[in-house]
């Protein structure tokens, strides 16, 4: 069992980011229906916020639902819907005690009326707290938060007769990204041993260190969480440089 005194004696991430993948495969494999996994798969959710707490790591990012998750069989949207209604119902006062705030990112319109209004609530009520940010991506795509960026710099200019598109910048264009204000992700943790990442923070993962691991989302508990970051303080980030000891040993 790793231990958490061991994890806070290193460096932490600021920001981790996960897919949480597996969760029709964890209800197959138990002869369950595939709504099954998904209920299982939310509790986990909550695992790895108070995981994030005892580490005092400042953002985490679950991609919850993507842009062609709309895809599935409605049935199962409208679980998936439902079971984020019940758990916003759930644990919102216990989000206002640990001082948990959430932002939701994504194309929330699209949503059903009555996860939008939870949403909203939420994140009115939690939008001073600042221990711990929980970045919900809802009907989110990377392309969508690229696409978006461009359509809000488009505006701009359009409003702006004088504006000089050979001024944009990097840190200028992720302004007009919906995603673009949250710090890149230290960490990326795929589960269920896809080595992909579907189309998530594609801007923001261009120097983020990525994790895969083989265990289904509903089993992926506190302890894999820790190894995940026990992975990461390993590593070393060179963001395309060439670190000291590399040079010494060429």
């Amino acid at each position: 069992m790793i231990q958490i005194e061991d994890i806070r004696r290193g460096k932490m991430p600021t920001h981790v980011a996960l897919i949480m993948d597996g969760n029709g495969r964890w209800a197959k494999q138990r002869g369950l229906p595939r709504t099954e996994g998904h209920r299982e798969g939310a509790s986990r959710v909550r695992d790895i916020i108070d995981a994030c707490l005892d580490l005092n790591i400042p953002l985490v990012s679950f991609f919850a639902f993507s842009t062609e998750n709309w895809q599935r069989p409605q049935e199962e949207v409208n679980i998936l819907m439902d079971l984020l209604s019940q758990s916003l119902d759930k644990y919102t006062d216990e989000a206002i005690e640990k001082e948990i705030k959430l932002i939701v990112l994504g194309d929330v319109q699209k949503l059903p009326a009555h996860v939008k209004n939870r949403l909203a609530k939420v994140q009115e009520r939690t939008k001073n707290f600042e221990r711990l940010t929980v970045v919900l991506a809802l009907n989110y795509s990377g392309r969508w938060d690229i696409l978006e960026g461009a359509r809000q710099l488009a505006k701009h200019a359009k409003q702006n007769p004088d504006f000089d598109p050979n001024t944009i910048t990097e840190d200028i264009f992720r302004q007009f990204m919906p995603g673009g204000k949250l710090p890149d992700p230290d960490l990326l943790i795929r589960t269920s041993g896809e080595l992909r990442i579907s189309n998530f923070y594609l801007w923001q993962l261009a120097y983020t260190e990525l994790y895969f691991t083989p265990v289904l989302w509903p089993d992926f508990d506190k302890n894999e969480f820790l190894r995940a970051i026990v992975d990461w303080q390993q590593r070393e980030r060179r963001f395309g440089k060439i670190s000291e000891q590399i040079s010494r040993n060429d």
